[in-house]
């Protein structure tokens, strides 16, 4: 277990509506008359949570660049998941394994978008390398919605390796580029499999690229030649849910 400061109210809210017994604390500023903030106090004491009040400048330290908005939790997420635990993850979910890799993703809001979508599909587990993705920071947290403790993460030392991985387990992989005339519409993305993103700005790497199984790209009749990544993000993984529903 690892304790982490939960900020702003929508997350703090989002933590005591769905694990309220891994919040240890509550912090208040000093003064805060928002009534959404008050509320969430009175249910943190109902529910027998310490809350603390606070000066601004302590509640400023503790969130980083993340917005507290006058609240802070402080939460015990539960052990982050290792590459040890994707063969039970991927055997546990069989035929509707749906894994999500994050080649680079290091913008701290794009990945809390994209771990917020990635909970909302039902990701088996969301993959990113150790030494090119950011951590779980207050700002994370704060852009998931409560995602980053519903979806396991798992950072890997060998993407590659990983990947080829997960092909040994019988999961198609996917990876997302703008420069193949293949359109996400046209692959299958039902039964067991992997859509890789790649960085902001460089897009997949080679050698992952070289290990995915299909390129494909998200067809754009616009002015715009790319997405950002976490609404590309979105937009594959409910494709993925939508042809495994059935839906046309």
């Amino acid at each position: 277990m690892s304790e982490h400061w939960i900020v702003g109210i929508n997350p703090v809210d989002g933590a005591l509506n769905n694990d309220a017994a891994r919040v240890c604390e509550l912090l208040v500023e000093n003064g805060q008359r928002n009534p959404r903030v008050h509320e969430l106090a009175e249910r943190a004491k109902a529910l027998k949570i310490p809350v603390h009040h606070r000066p601004r400048e302590q509640l400023d330290k503790l969130a980083g660049e993340a917005r507290h908005q006058g609240v802070a939790a402080l939460y015990e997420a539960p052990a982050m998941a290792t590459e040890g635990d994707l063969p039970e993850l991927l055997e546990r979910a069989g035929a509707s394994a749906l894994v999500l890799v994050l080649d680079g993703v290091t913008d701290p809001h794009n990945l809390g978008a994209c771990l917020r979508s990635a909970a909302a599909a039902n990701v088996t587990a969301v993959i990113v390398p150790k030494d090119r993705a950011v951590g779980l920071t207050p700002v994370v947290r704060r852009a998931s919605a409560g995602g980053a403790d519903r979806v396991p993460l798992i950072a890997v030392t060998n993407l590659a390796r990983t990947l080829r991985v997960l092909k040994d387990a019988g999961v198609w992989i996917t990876g997302l580029a703008g420069d193949t005339d293949q359109s996400i519409y046209g692959i299958d993305l039902k039964g067991p499999v992997a859509l890789v993103m790649g960085s902001e700005g460089e897009g997949l790497r080679r050698l992952t690229r070289e290990t995915c199984d299909f390129a494909a790209k998200i067809p754009m009749p616009g002015a715009m030649e790319s997405l950002n990544v976490s609404v590309a993000t979105g937009v594959v993984l409910f494709e993925a849910l939508r042809q495994r529903s059935g839906l046309r």
